[in-house]
């Protein structure tokens, strides 16, 4: 019998891994679904593009499909984002501690995400769904990035009398570093992965917004540098100079 999942993909750093975590785990049939919700940071969704070519040229004989939805009303019924309202500025990472919830959090954009996605899985008859919340996430004040988030959707999907579906989040446990680690372990390309929440013309990362911080942290404490160009370049690679911070192989 195959072995189905469904996977929400955006792009990002973290849903990359997650995708290459489940083709080494078996999965015969990886359905991905990506959202375009006007996002301010729509650079990862070009990734999302080279890294689907990537993954089906790497696993071969396994199903990998996706579908990506315009879901782009989030930006009018959702304008106190950061991410879906470019008159909110990106805080920077130093001005943002102790905030209960962060300006870049869309509000119920994971439940509703996540919920398209169980649609989806019943329709294909697939018994999982996995998104790719991290422990920083819910460190960070993402309330839909958490365990009792993961915990509470399990417990309503499975009110679902006919199909049984499991909502999994298995980075939720990972550090940055970790997810790092794991996804060099599994020959992910990180430099066609985007997390920068900023939109610089000149599409460099900036590392002063808190997702380009959390990222460079990762890495760094993975002791590996960064292949993406940050506009703090100059300064980084002192940095990964001094930490022995070792290019990704």
């Amino acid at each position: 019998m195959s072995k189905k999942l469904v996977l929400a993909f955006s792009g990002g750093m973290d849903s990359t891994v997650l995708l290459y975590m489940a083709a080494a785990q078996g999965y015969s049939e990886i359905h991905t679904v990506t959202f375009d919700y006007g996002q301010r940071h729509s650079r990862e969704l070009e990734c999302m593009g080279v890294q689907y070519q990537l993954i089906k040229e790497k696993y071969p004989n396994i199903t990998v499909t996706n579908k990506t939805l315009d879901v782009t009303y989030l930006k009018d019924i959702s304008p106190t984002s950061s991410l879906t309202n470019e008159g909110i500025d990106n805080p920077d990472i130093s001005k943002i501690a102790g905030d209960a919830q962060p300006v870049s959090y869309v509000p119920f954009r994971n439940q509703m995400f996540v919920t398209i996605c169980c649609a989806y899985a019943e329709s294909l008859k697939a018994d999982e769904v996995w998104y790719g919340a991290a422990q920083v996430d819910s460190l960070a004040g993402y309330w839909d990035g958490s365990q009792e988030f993961v915990d509470s959707l399990n417990s309503l999907v499975s009110l679902n009398r006919q199909h049984r579906i499991r909502v999994g989040a298995p980075l939720l446990s990972l550090s940055k570093a970790d997810i790092i680690r794991q996804g060099v372990e599994l020959g992910v390309n990180f430099g066609d992965t985007w997390t920068c929440y900023s939109n610089r013309e000149d599409r460099l990362a900036d590392a002063t917004t808190p997702s380009s911080s959390l990222r460079l942290a990762g890495f760094i404490s993975a002791n590996y540098r960064d292949p993406i160009v940050y506009l703090q370049q100059e300064k980084l690679d002192e940095i990964y100079e001094a930490k022995g911070c070792n290019y990704i192989p």
